[in-house]
């Protein structure tokens, strides 16, 4: 198991071609795809043949990102997944999406907010990072509120423009970012504090 990161209570690390099951478990649940695919199942086979595959790949060429499997510190149990990645078609690490997908017995419990701040310190202190961007559905106040206590504010509202019929989508999308001095100035503020 190649572990990227450790916060207090998450383990994240590396996907394998042994996640198949946890990932059809997560991604079965129509509550937790309710903003991604109006809450259709991901099929097994897709996850098997197609997602896994291609995460495994993104490993090979970039260090430290992609998309990680998250474990409980304290019970192993797998909870959901992390991304922090170049956004789609790029291998650009200046500009780098994060994005997170929980199991619902993890919601409202602080783990999206706590990898997801310690991916974007890594990001910003380890990785040459300049700017962290992440997108929801307009609607999706959770993930919103998560962005919010990562730092990140809201950039842009775009018409939502994908094939999957999502309650909401009327609403679009929306665009929250951090850049690198952004952040700094942050930190520097929270040490002083």
């Amino acid at each position: 198991m190649h572990i990227i990161l450790k916060t207090p209570r998450l383990v994240i690390r590396q996907f394998t071609e042994d996640d198949v099951d946890n990932l059809s478990n997560l991604d079965s649940d129509p509550e937790v795809m309710r903003f991604l695919t109006g809450g259709r199942p991901i099929p097994r086979e897709e996850i098997r043949d197609r997602i896994i595959p291609f995460n495994l790949g993104v490993y090979d060429r970039l260090d430290r990102l992609g998309t990680w499997a998250a474990e409980s510190t304290a019970t192993g149990e797998f909870l959901g997944w992390f991304h922090f990645r170049p956004g789609h078609g790029s291998d650009d690490i200046a500009n780098i999406e994060l994005g997170y997908r929980l199991r619902r017995s993890s919601w409202n419990k602080g783990y999206a907010t706590e990898g997801s701040r310690a991916l974007v310190s890594m990001g910003f202190t380890d990785l040459g990072v300049e700017r962290v961007f992440a997108l929801t559905m307009t609607v999706n106040t959770a993930s919103r509120r998560v962005m919010e206590k990562c730092g990140l504010t809201l950039v842009r509202t775009t018409p939502y423009e994908r094939p999957d019929v999502i309650e909401g989508a009327g609403h679009g999308e929306v665009e929250y970012a951090l850049t690198r001095p952004e952040w700094e100035a942050r930190t520097a503020g929270d040490a002083r504090d």
